[in-house]
């Protein structure tokens, strides 16, 4: 079991994409990466606290290696938009991936650099060892699921049929 914390705008759509994947064992939203202690949801979007909205996954790195979790990431998300995700807007939908071994961050700087030959712009994604994290409260974990047409920026269909638990 392995642990990754993804931040590609509102958490709602990341934790609904992942949650869907093979290899995919658990997911949590909550508030990555900020200053303050159990900052709460009216609190990260003053965009005062420093957290950005992650979704922590818990993956198999048997059914599903780092590098796939990684292409599924550049897959639902704009890697070179600066604090936005869809209409999505200011430093709390920033992107990043935060890991907790040094093996995972060569992973992922190694993964950016290769991806960014595919951009005319640089690659902006955060790249940083876990720091806080504070779990959002309950409405919004598996929010999507609890309300069916619930708003999402994430094409929730990119997740190929193969690919599917």
């Amino acid at each position: 079991m392995k642990q990754i914390w993804l931040a590609g705008g509102c958490f709602w759509g990341v934790e609904a994409y992942f949650c869907q994947l093979k290899g995919v064992l658990a997911t949590r939203v909550g508030y990555g990466q900020g200053v303050t202690d159990q900052p709460t949801y009216k609190q990260v979007c003053t965009g005062m606290t420093g957290y950005t909205e992650v979704c922590k996954v818990t993956y198999d790195e048997k059914v599903l290696p780092l590098m796939q979790i990684l292409e599924h990431f550049f897959r639902i998300i704009d890697p070179t938009t600066l604090n936005r995700q869809g209409p999505d807007r200011g430093t709390q939908y920033r992107t990043g991936l935060y890991y907790t071994t040094d093996e995972e961050k060569a992973v992922i700087v190694d993964f950016i650099e290769k991806m960014q030959s595919r951009y005319n712009d640089p690659i902006v994604v955060e790249v940083e060892p876990v720091g806080r994290f504070f779990p959002a409260e309950d409405y919004h974990q598996k929010y999507l699921e609890k309300t069916p047409g619930g708003y999402c920026h994430v094409n929730l269909n990119l997740v190929k049929p193969d690919e599917r638990k």
